[in-house]
């Protein structure tokens, strides 16, 4: 739940850009290509993701003309000119960043110490885009308890060093794009915010801190923005004899394992969306929508998400100054709303909504700020409020775009369903086995003997589903007769992926595991009553999986699992065929409703016992 605040506000905003603009022509001057591969990468980058001009702590020799500590003094400095609060009388610094100058001690004493401030309360977060969000979190809620009047939360990122020619060069990193992506990605700056519970108006206005929400969902997914590792993520670089050889193979490079980044935004969309049903938020009243992407390749993405929950906020709303200022990170959000604020005129009753995903291991953030008149009163109590809960039309993010109004419901229903199960899958045995790199053939192998017997079952209780559906519901048995005899073979696909991953039980042989067992007996026993219709649920969970589960696990597997692509086959064909079988639910779902609207119940029930016993079955593959 979001944590809301009565008498906090943002007295005032600045920030520092290091050194003049550097245009895309002149990147080379500081971070050049290594290769052709690299050249190639470059252009790439540069074409998709729409930055013009970006700003280094570095010179053309690649020396740091300004360290990390200063860059983010500077932007604090530039905040407190803007008010006449100096900084005297600031009593806590609270810092987000990935890193400092030195790993030891935290960069927020770094900056303290930079800025030759007195005494006070420190905090460093440390992660990636969110760490801001965090600092900034955790000054506000020590304003609301009256711990401190004046809080100064900032955020600052200097990646230049790390990508620079001298250090990239040695290794060549000659097909290691998630090395090159970065280089051209991000660059440097500082951003910073002051706090207060006794605003001062500016221009009879003033700017309130509505609500702050951070959810990371790291215990799901593996890592998928990281330095420090090796490539593999196998191995720490204090793990080597000695830092040249960590860097030699490559444990200091910057990297992001793009092929996880639709995660980051299908989980973060989805959560924006469990704000917008407990009411933190709605859409028609979101005036100013600052969302930090690091690219505008990223910009559909975001808005296709947005109109598939029915949440569409018009472009016109949204503000952005990557192409200026580029990618900086943690202090991207910060710096935005600095530049925002200066260049825009406000009114009261307006609403700032700020969107900060972070892919280091999937953290959604969000803030709201609203724009109060200098007149309006400010509560002197913490009172907790509740917010007002608001229906809203939205379907899961793994069907299709859009739903005729009469199953927009269900669908709502339905997508806190899959939010809630997806989630519980990502932390299985297994699964976090295969995210933590601890996955090997006989896992698989024995994954594959459990799964095989439950797939043969599949067709089986679907005819028999068919087989209890009355005559008025002929047009739903068709639909379910071609979905089950496409699938019928499915599990000889399944049984040569564990032949080939070694397995030597005959087919008669295998046997379910205890949650399969579960899952199995129950969908057969429901099957076999009359007009099971709360199949359709059963059937939305285990297509979903294929869909939306299963094709994001084959890269995990293929890298830690050493075995032909023949051994995938099943892995390989669920993920591009159960989209077209979720358009066919949703057809048989719009059948179903038009002759009984009381099965949306038994349709939800359905799907959320389908999802325990799925998950029972994950639960048990890798028990000893």
């Amino acid at each position: 739940m979001p944590t809301r605040f009565n008498r906090v506000y943002i007295q005032a905003a600045g920030y520092h850009l290091p050194g003049l603009p550097v245009d895309n022509e002149a990147m080379d001057d500081y971070i050049a290509p290594i290769n052709r591969i690299s050249l190639r990468i470059k252009n790439k980058i540069l074409a998709e993701n729409g930055i013009q001009q970006r700003y280094y702590a570095l010179d053309k020799n690649g020396v740091t003309a300004i360290t990390h500590a200063r860059l983010t003094a500077n932007a604090i400095e530039d905040c407190l000119r803007r008010t006449n609060i100096a900084l005297n009388d600031v009593s806590l610094l609270t810092m987000g960043s990935t890193g400092s100058d030195a790993l030891i001690p935290g960069f927020a004493a770094m900056v303290q110490g930079e800025l030759g401030a007195r005494p006070m309360e420190t905090l460093s977060s440390l992660g990636v885009c969110a760490s801001g969000i965090g600092a900034l979190n955790y000054a506000a809620q020590s304003i609301e308890l009256g711990a401190h009047q004046h809080a100064v939360v900032a955020a600052a990122e200097m990646p230049s060093r790390i990508f620079k020619k001298s250090r990239f060069a040695p290794r060549g990193y000659q097909s290691d794009f998630d090395a090159h992506f970065l280089r051209w990605m991000l660059s440097d700056g500082a951003g910073a915010l002051l706090l207060t519970d006794n605003p001062q108006e500016k221009n009879g206005l003033r700017l309130k801190v509505n609500w702050v929400h951070q959810k990371s969902f790291a215990g799901d997914y593996p890592v998928c923005m990281q330095l420090g590792l090796t490539e593999d993520r196998s191995k720490s670089f204090l793990d080597f004899p000695s830092s040249s050889e960590a860097e030699a193979e490559g444990a200091l490079a910057l990297r992001q394992d793009i092929r996880l980044l639709p995660h980051l935004f299908d989980v973060s969309i989805h959560e924006y969306v469990k704000l917008v049903q407990e009411g933190w938020v709605h859409s028609s009243e979101i005036d100013h929508f600052l969302c930090h992407y690091s690219s505008n390749r990223f910009i559909p993405v975001v808005e296709e998400l947005l109109a598939k929950a029915g949440l569409s906020i018009p472009r016109e709303r949204w503000y952005s100054n990557l192409t200026t200022r580029g990618n900086t990170g943690s202090a991207s959000i910060f710096i935005m709303l600095a530049e925002f604020l200066e260049t825009h005129t406000l009114k009261p009753g307006e609403k700032i909504f700020c969107f900060i995903p972070e892919s280091g291991r999937m953290t959604a953030a969000y803030m709201l700020l609203e724009v109060e008149a200098a007149d309006a009163a400010i509560s002197v109590k913490n009172v907790v409020a509740t917010p007002v809960q608001q229906e809203v039309p939205i379907a899961p993010p793994h069907d299709p775009q859009s739903a005729p109004q009469h199953l927009q419901q269900l669908l709502q229903s339905l997508a806190g369903v899959w939010h809630d199960y997806r989630s519980q899958v990502w932390r299985s045995p297994v699964i976090h086995k295969l995210v933590s790199n601890q996955f090997d053939v006989a896992d698989y192998r024995s994954w594959t003997a459990q799964w095989v017997p439950q797939v043969r079952e599949g067709s089986k209780w679907m005819r028999e589903a068919v087989a209890s559906l009355s005559d008025e519901y002929s047009e739903l048995a068709d639909l379910i007769s071609t979905h089950a005899g496409e699938e019928q073979n499915d599990f000889k696909i399944l049984y040569e992926d564990y032949l080939s991953a070694g397995g030597t039980e005959a087919l008669d042989n295998l046997q379910r595991n205890p949650g399969g067992e579960a899952l199995n007996t129950y969908l057969h026993a429901l099957a076999a009553t009359k007009n099971p219709l709360g199949l359709l649920g059963a059937i939305y969970i285990i297509e979903g999986t294929g869909q939306r589960i299963v094709p994001a696990l084959l890269p995990l597997l293929r890298k830690q699992v050493d075995l032909p692509a023949s051994a995938f086959r099943f892995l390989e064909y669920h993920g591009a065929n159960d989209e077209h079988h979720l358009a066919r639910w949703l057809s048989a779902v719009e059948l179903v409703l038009a002759k009984d609207s009381k099965a949306v119940n038994t349709i939800l029930a359905t799907a959320k016992r389908t999802a325990q016993l799925y998950l029972m079955q994950f639960e048990h593959i890798v028990e000893a």
